[in-house]
C-alpha cells in the first residue's frame, strides 16, 4: 500500500467517524442520598448526543441537571451520596471502539479522563491548587497521560499556555494561581484541559464571573481550538446569548429531563416547548421597549402555550412537571414512564407526556450531526 493510499484511507476513516456520535447519553438517571428522606433525582432519563467538531450547548436554570450530566461522563459524581440509577454514556474511542463510561473501572477511567475527555470547571480559583505553580499543575496532567520526559512536558505546557493567549508563557509557567487575574486563571484551566489534545471538551460555564470582554475572548478561543483540533465541545451555560453565538445544537433541560433538542437556528426561530419559549421571551432586547420582562411562569402557566406543539390536536402534549398530567396518560410501569423524548419535526425533539397518542413510542438519543461551520462553508 502506497503512502498516498494510506493517507486517503485514514482521511476516509476520519470522515466516517466524524459523522458518528463521539458521545451519546441514553436514559441516564442519577440520584443523591437525602439523609432520612427520599433520594433526590438530579437527572431522570436524559438523552443527548454530541458529534466531532460540534458544539452542543446544554442550557437550563440552576439545578436542572446540566453539570451532573457532564460530571457523570467523567465519573466525577461522588458515590456515595450519588448513584447511577440507570442508563449509559457511550463514548467512541479514536479507533471506533464504543465504551460505556459509567461502567469503566477507576483505572480504565483514568486513561480517558483528561486524555480523551477534558473538563473546564466553573470556578478556576477553586479548581487550581493555590500551593502549586500553574506549570506544575499542567505538567502533572501531561505526564499522567503522555509518555514524555519532564523537559518535554514542560515544553508542551508552555505551548499550551501560549495557545490560549497567556503572554510570556516561559516566565509565567512558574507563577502561582493568585498571581493571575480571573480571565488568565480561566485560560490556565483551558490550557490544562487541552494539553493532552482531548477529543471532547466539557466546558461547565467557562465564563462565570468574567467580564464581558474576557467572556468573548474565552469563547472565541474555545471555538478556534475546536476547529483547529477537530474537537467536540459540550458547553454548559444558561446564557442564551452565548448559546446563539457559539452553539451548533442546543439541548434544553428542566427538572433532570430534556425538554427540547434542536439545531441552534431551529431552536431560536421555532421553539416548540413552552419552557423554551419562556426562556427566550425573558431575554431583554434593544429593539422593543418594555416596562417589565416576560417571566417563564407567565408562559408555562398559560394552557394555550401547550397547544402550539405539532400534533397537539391529536393529544401530543409537552411534558411539564408542575402541570397536571393529561387525562389520557398511558404511564408505563418503569422509571420516567410518563415521559417520551419525541421527534416532532425534522431534526427537532421535544419531551412530551406519554399520552394515548404516543403510548408505544420509544425514547432514543437524538442524533443531529449539524454544524454551523459546515452550513456557512456550503453557502460561500
Amino acid at each position: 500500500m502506497t503512502e498516498s493510499t494510506i493517507e486517503q484511507t485514514q482521511s476516509t476513516t476520519k470522515s466516517v467517524l466524524a459523522e458518528q456520535p463521539i458521545m451519546q447519553v441514553n436514559n441516564l438517571a442519577v440520584s443523591f442520598d437525602n439523609g432520612s428522606g427520599p433520594r433526590i433525582q438530579a437527572v431522570d432519563g436524559v438523552r443527548m448526543t454530541v458529534y466531532p467538531r460540534q458544539t452542543l450547548a446544554v442550557v437550563g436554570e440552576s439545578g436542572c441537571g446540566k453539570s451532573v450530566t457532564s460530571m457523570s461522563s467523567m465519573q466525577l459524581i461522588p458515590r456515595p451520596p450519588g448513584r447511577f440509577d440507570r442508563g449509559e454514556i457511550l463514548y467512541r474511542l479514536e479507533d471506533g471502539t464504543v465504551v460505556n463510561l459509567i461502567e469503566l473501572s477507576e483505572a480504565e477511567m483514568r486513561k480517558i479522563r483528561g486524555n480523551e475527555i477534558a473538563m473546564i470547571f466553573q470556578e478556576p480559583m477553586t479548581s487550581l491548587n493555590p500551593v502549586y505553580t500553574v506549570g506544575d499543575q499542567i505538567i502533572e496532567a501531561i505526564t499522567l497521560h503522555q509518555d514524555v520526559t519532564t523537559k518535554e512536558a514542560m515544553q508542551i505546557a508552555i505551548d499550551a499556555m501560549d495557545a490560549v493567549g497567556i503572554p510570556d508563557p516561559e516566565g509565567r509557567i512558574k507563577a502561582y494561581p493568585h498571581q493571575f487575574s480571573g480571565g488568565m486563571r480561566q485560560r490556565v484551566m483551558i490550557a490544562m484541559a487541552l494539553a493532552c489534545q482531548p477529543r471532547l471538551l466539557l466546558a461547565d460555564e467557562p465564563t462565570t464571573a468574567l467580564d464581558v470582554t474576557i467572556q468573548a475572548q474565552i469563547l472565541e478561543l474555545i471555538k478556534d481550538l475546536k476547529s483547529t483540533r477537530d474537537m467536540a465541545v459540550m458547553l454548559i451555560t444558561h446564557d442564551l446569548g452565548v448559546v446563539a453565538e457559539n452553539a451548533d445544537v442546543v439541548c434544553v433541560m428542566y427538572a433532570g429531563r430534556v425538554v427540547e433538542f434542536a439545531n441552534v437556528y431551529d431552536l431560536y426561530a421555532n421553539p416548540m416547548h413552552p419552557y423554551t419559549r419562556g426562556l427566550l421571551a425573558s431575554i431583554p432586547t434593544v429593539y422593543t421597549k418594555l416596562d417589565r420582562l416576560t417571566t417563564i411562569t407567565e408562559i408555562v402557566d398559560n394552557p394555550e402555550e401547550f397547544k402550539k406543539l405539532p400534533g397537539a390536536d391529536q393529544g401530543i402534549t409537552p411534558w411539564w412537571p408542575w402541570k397536571d398530567a393529561p387525562s389520557d396518560l398511558c404511564k408505563r410501569d418503569e422509571p420516567a414512564g410518563d415521559y417520551v423524548l419525541r421527534k416532532v419535526a425534522k431534526d427537532h425533539w421535544v419531551g412530551v407526556w406519554r399520552t394515548q397518542a404516543v403510548k408505544n413510542d420509544e425514547s432514543s438519543p437524538p442524533e443531529l450531526a449539524f454544524r454551523v461551520a459546515d452550513q456557512e462553508s456550503a453557502t460561500d
